[in-house]
């Protein structure tokens, strides 16, 4: 009886197979896209490790530190995966970053079509690319732009009629069409610190200390921990010098009161509408913040890759640092690269609070028992 074995591997192919560049170059890994690339004998070209081509043979490949060294070694570059180029990411990121200073910087918002024409892409494939890198709709980043020039140019003292027309906007009937949504309340309300605007507000207890919360008309815009009651109303007054602070009356408790079961149990999240209020960049970043699951943590550097801004680690942080929505705008979960927890405006203690008890299930009407122990005091 005869029996047959299989050929020994090769030596060429036995180290290949070991190397664990090999194990991403079979999962095409994108995120070893730039680390290095890999050139086929039999084809003589080199590749990127995410190339979409069929799988190699183990015994024909070689790795290369860049593609300078590729090409050295006498490989051309592979058509498909084009390794001689920055990563699909990057150019992408590059891309999207030219097009936020086209928008800047005119004076009218061009139109879906002309910034996909400018970026080489058709609208439909730029608008989902441009959203995946900025993290919000080419109109959402161009009304945040206008909205922040506007509050520039309120901001410096001028008229009114001077501020539409600094802010972008060709026609004061167009910019009352958007002001509203821009600044939550007329310009002249706007420039006079909030004068004719009413903010509900209340206090109450919850496990980590002292919780204010405040709600304009559009939503919950202010959510602050600390252990003073009266500390956190100066903060709030700070942030609305000019608005009318309503204290919350019996029906106002039980907006306090979802807040806090939502601060005891973050898990079963929050039902309320948010009155965002920050720059681009920092909507940017909070909408990163609300897409962290519960129970997991992300670091500043993964936030800044994750809105397309690798290099703005310390934005990142400062964005989080001007967050006003305590837990609503999880900055809680977001540490330093090593693990380790870094600053928080409520305090590191809360931070590392709010952080295990994410890590586990609250246990079933702890957030109920605490909603139904809410002080809520109201306060002129």
């Amino acid at each position: 009886m005869s029996t047959s074995t299989a050929p020994a591997p090769t030596p060429a192919e036995t180290a290949t197979e070991r190397d664990p560049r090999w194990f991403r170059v079979l999962a095409r890994d994108r995120s070893a896209d730039g680390e290095f690339c890999y050139s086929v004998a039999t084809t003589g070209v080199y590749c990127r490790p995410s190339c979409p081509s069929r799988a190699a043979n183990p015994k024909n490949v070689r790795f290369h530190r860049t593609a300078a060294d590729a090409e050295a070694a006498g490989f051309r570059p592979c058509r498909r995966c084009e390794p001689d180029r920055p990563p699909l990411r990057d150019r992408h990121a590059a891309g999207m970053a030219a097009i936020c200073r086209r928008i800047d910087e005119a004076e009218e918002t061009p139109s879906l079509s002309e910034l996909a024409r400018e970026a080489g892409l058709s609208p439909h494939h730029f608008h989902r690319v441009f959203k995946a890198v900025v993290g919000v709709t080419p109109r959402d980043y161009a009304t945040a732009g206008r909205t922040r020039r506007v509050h520039e140019e309120l901001a410096r003292g001028g008229s009114v009629t001077e501020a539409i027309y600094g802010a972008g906007f060709n026609s004061s009937g167009r910019f009352y069409e958007a002001s509203d949504a821009m600044l939550g309340m007329t310009p002249g309300d706007y420039q006079a610190g909030g004068t004719n605007a009413n903010i509900r507000f209340a206090v109450g207890d919850c496990s980590l200390g002292s919780i204010l919360v405040a709600m304009s008309d559009r939503g919950v815009c202010a959510i602050l921990i600390g252990e003073d009651p009266e500390a956190l109303l100066r903060d709030l007054q700070d942030r609305f010098p000019h608005a009318r602070l309503i204290g919350g009356d019996g029906a106002f408790e039980s907006v306090v009161a979802t807040v806090v079961g939502f601060v005891e149990a973050p898990g079963i999240g929050l039902d309320l509408p948010l009155d965002l209020r920050g720059t681009a960049f920092q909507r940017r970043v909070w909408q990163a913040l609300r897409a962290i699951p519960p129970g997991t943590t992300a670091s500043y550097a993964e936030i800044a890759a994750r809105i397309g801004a690798p290099k703005a680690v310390r934005a990142v942080a400062g964005a989080c640092a001007a967050n006003a929505l305590a837990v609503a705008i999880p900055c809680h979960r977001v540490v330093r690269s090593d693990g380790a927890l870094s600053g928080y405006r409520w305090g590191i203690e809360r931070k590392r609070a709010l952080i295990e008890r994410e890590a586990e299930p609250a246990p079933a009407g702890m957030a109920a028992d605490h909603a139904d122990r809410v002080r809520a005091t109201a306060r002129s």
